[in-house]
């Protein structure tokens, strides 16, 4: 996307935020409460998706040297799952954790934590938005999303990956999701990630796995990852909208 859009939308919404009077929030889920914020994200999305797509293509988001990695990560949203299968595997330190790669997909995959980390890995600094409005910079390490999905090797009528995770913010036994079509998926930048700053990725910040998806804003980056679904489609997962906080209102695009 042209950086002249970019502040353009970001604008848009703190403007949907400052009118409101809240300023910035300690997460999303009170944004998503607010029918002008989501008002806002249903007006950029479209045009946020057709500059990126049509002059962007493959373009890297921007990378940053480690002089400017921010000293604490902001941990956001979910930062501490309680369903019994996560508490169960942390509890052990995630050593019997696996990733699951299935779907429309020839060979259906698992890793393990170590059998991710033997992958070809690739590290990046780059900055985390969110839409309440703050920004962070952090080093990622991880395993190109590609990389896995070559490996698996896509059936015919594959159009995107969904993302299922661990965590329950409802609190109704549902579980987090988010999905991305495979243009993103395949994008150079997006990892699954097992690293922050040189070190394992920690609890509120996503672990054992995240997706890193830069071109992305921060709601669109799943985190404690447990199944990588190839689809052909998304609307039968959850409220239908592709994620989380589209089901609640999001724009399901969630450029930057």
């Amino acid at each position: 996307m042209n950086d002249a859009v970019v502040p353009s939308r970001r604008r848009l919404l703190r403007a949907a935020i400052a009118g409101t009077g809240m300023g910035l929030l300690a997460g999303c889920d009170a944004l998503s409460r607010n029918a002008a914020f989501v008002d806002v994200l249903s007006l950029a999305e479209p045009l946020s998706q057709r500059v990126q797509r049509g002059l962007s293509g493959q373009r890297l988001a921007a990378e940053f040297p480690e002089s400017m990695i921010s000293p604490v990560f902001r941990p956001n949203g979910s930062i501490d799952p309680r369903t019994p299968e996560y508490l169960a595997l942390k509890a052990e330190g995630f050593r019997n954790y696996r990733l699951q790669v299935a779907g429309l997909v020839e060979r259906p995959l698992e890793f393990s934590l170590d059998a991710l980390r033997a992958l070809p890995t690739r590290t990046q600094v780059t900055r985390h938005d969110c839409v309440e409005g703050w920004s962070v910079i952090g080093k990622w390490s991880g395993v190109p999303l590609a990389h896995l999905l070559g490996l698996a090797r896509l059936k015919p009528g594959a159009r995107y990956v969904v993302f299922h995770c661990f965590d329950d913010l409802t609190g109704d036994g549902s579980r987090y999701y988010e999905s991305v079509d495979l243009l993103d998926a395949f994008h150079p930048q997006t990892i699954v990630a097992h690293s922050l700053n040189g070190a394992p990725l920690p609890v509120a910040n996503g672990a054992p796995v995240r997706l890193r998806i830069e071109r992305k804003l921060g709601y669109k980056q799943p985190k404690y990852v447990r199944l990588i679904e190839v689809v052909d489609g998304y609307r039968r997962f959850g409220g239908g909208q592709g994620g989380y906080w589209e089901d609640l209102g999001y724009d399901w695009y969630g450029g930057i």
